[in-house]
């Protein structure tokens, strides 16, 4: 996932540790937007368009929790990861109950903070693809109408799809020709990862590898420990 160009608000009361943590995420290609204390960076808020937030949770005139209120009052989707110099069960808690994805400890390995980042904005990425509200599909020599349930190769009668079948077949055409990741299936169609589910799902690509064999030029590739691809080689550049 590119990180260029992603907005980040840094709402952060110390100086020091503020600007040396702005710098450390710039010097990765994020654009940081950095507030000195909660009522200032709900301002910026307002302003600004950003991919992810990142609040401390101690500071003056508004603590990290009320700003993250605020910020889902506004926008309910937004990320907003949690720092915090006080590991208490209850603020972390907290934080979860005010829509925080995620929580650091102070002092904090940087690297893990660009590791939770990256992920973050890369699952909000594929979530948006997958609640796409697109149905209709042509997938090689196959038409797949979703909201039917039908899937139909060149002039031959339409296969009805079973549910879980129909849903699979188009969150990968979704991800046509790249990566559909294993546990955003899992979580979307299943509700649920966990070694069942996942056995379950490759017996799902199994039967839609048998619907699709009728097209050699559409093929579900697997990719290990990542997910499936759905191929369609005529699309693909060599």
């Amino acid at each position: 996932m590119e990180t260029e160009n992603k907005k980040i608000l840094l709402v952060e009361d110390d100086p020091n540790f503020g600007t040396v943590l702005k710098d450390y995420l710039a010097m990765n290609d994020y654009d940081v937007t950095h507030a000195k204390n909660g009522m200032e960076g709900f301002e910026k808020f307002k302003k600004g368009d950003f991919d992810l937030c990142i609040l401390d949770v101690m500071m003056p005139y508004k603590d990290g929790f009320t700003l993250a209120k605020e910020i889902r009052e506004k926008n309910k989707e937004v990320p907003i990861i949690f720092l915090t110099a006080k590991a208490l069960k209850e603020d972390v808690l907290k934080g979860y109950k005010v829509g925080a994805d995620d929580y650091l400890n102070k002092p904090f390995d940087s690297e893990v903070l660009l590791m939770k980042i990256k992920a973050i904005i890369q699952r909000k990425a594929t979530d948006t693809v997958a609640d796409s509200k697109e149905f209709e599909f042509k997938i090689g020599g196959f038409f797949l109408n979703s909201r039917l349930r039908f899937l139909t190769y060149n002039k031959e009668n339409p296969v009805k799809l079973s549910p879980k079948e129909n849903d699979l077949l188009r969150l990968l055409a979704l991800h046509k020709n790249d990566l559909m990741p294993r546990e955003l299936a899992l979580t979307k169609i299943w509700r649920d990862d966990n070694y069942f589910t996942s056995r379950s799902m490759d017996v799902y690509i199994a039967k839609l590898r048998k619907y699709l064999s009728k097209d050699d030029d559409v093929e579900i590739i697997n990719i290990h420990g990542e997910g499936f691809r759905l191929v369609v080689k005529s699309e693909v550049e060599h």
